[in-house]
């Protein structure tokens, strides 16, 4: 063993793994696309109330991914140990959205692809995700569903209240119902014929309709 043995350390050996030319040019890139990533969701968030703290974490989970790709590809040492350090993390948020995944997925993959040199992958195929979503997601369906909470005094109420929904709309399917004494409440799902909501006021002003509320419905409610 040499003096020189002595004092040499793997870890100043490694500090070359990867040029800052490589590593300047792969933050910058995911930072292009981590933002690409952001204004993508900001166009077709379809959350009650835009988080533009979940565009935020998107840009940099896009950006801390290829950061860690870089280390694994550099060092297949580092690499064993990654996996074994990242196994022991768990994350608590919730999910509200099913959409929310796909974008989670698509900033890390993005980061991923990206680091392992492959740019022509991640940018052209970022391109065509983002113009998918946004032709998809912000496409307006033919009839918005909605939902008819309907309360009445007894079962001819309730079979009239229903024909007269049948003959407004295009379509009317029950629910749910719940009946109890002197009071009933049914649920339907509608399909408009066109935008006139008219029809809820004549409904409520039935003989034994007790109310009638009219609910635009996107899959949260339950009946």
């Amino acid at each position: 063993m040499t003096f020189q043995d002595i004092f040499k350390s793997s870890f100043l050996e490694n500090v070359t793994a990867v040029s800052v030319l490589d590593m300047a040019l792969a933050l910058i890139l995911s930072f292009c696309l981590g933002l690409f990533i952001f204004l993508v969701y900001k166009r077709t968030c379809q959350s009650v109330l835009y988080s533009s703290g979940f565009g935020v974490t998107l840009l940099a989970l896009t950006m801390i991914t290829t950061l860690v790709i870089l280390a694994v590809t550099s060092n297949i040492v580092l690499s064993l140990g990654m996996v074994g350090a990242l196994s022991i993390v768990r994350f608590r948020t919730a999910i509200k959205e099913p959409l929310d995944i796909a974008y989670l997925f698509w900033a890390i993959a993005a980061g991923i692809v990206l680091a392992a040199g492959l740019i022509p992958l991640a940018v052209i195929g970022s391109v065509i995700i983002g113009i998918v979503l946004l032709v998809f997601v912000n496409r307006q369906p033919h009839s918005n569903p909605y939902i008819v909470v309907l309360q009445c005094d007894s079962h001819p109420h309730e079979t009239a209240a229903r024909q007269y929904l049948e003959k407004m709309t295009r379509r009317c399917v029950v629910k749910s119902k719940s009946a109890q004494k002197g009071m009933i409440e049914l649920n339907f799902e509608i399909r408009l014929k066109d935008d006139n909501t008219d029809f809820i006021n004549t409904l409520s002003e039935m003989d034994g309709v007790q109310s009638a509320v009219l609910v635009s419905y996107n899959g949260d409610y339950t009946g």
